[in-house]
């Protein structure tokens, strides 16, 4: 009677340890799925708040980056009209 109770104890423990490794299997299998699914999920949302939120900080720091766009402009237009001016090319 007893190698019967240590056999029974040893098959549901055999059992229990599959049940345990095939569970965490199932685990780490969605786990993994769902990572990814989230992590794209979470680049489209930071995407999309990319879209709306740097218009709108560009729109913030335009008047601190407007002398210096400014002495841009300055800039090209003095090497824009100090080149020499070059005749318009006819096709033949």
């Amino acid at each position: 009677m007893l190698e019967l109770g240590v056999l029974v104890v040893f098959v549901v423990g055999a059992i229990w340890l599959f049940g345990a490794l095939l569970g965490g299997l199932f685990k780490l299998t969605f786990g993994l799925f769902g990572m990814l699914i989230g992590g794209v999920f979470g680049i489209f949302g930071l995407a999309i708040a990319a879209l709306v939120a740097l218009p709108i900080l560009f729109l913030v720091l335009l008047p601190l980056m407007l002398p210096a766009l400014c002495v841009a402009a300055l800039v090209w237009l003095v090497v824009r009209a100090s080149r020499p001016a070059q005749p318009a090319q006819t096709s033949n």
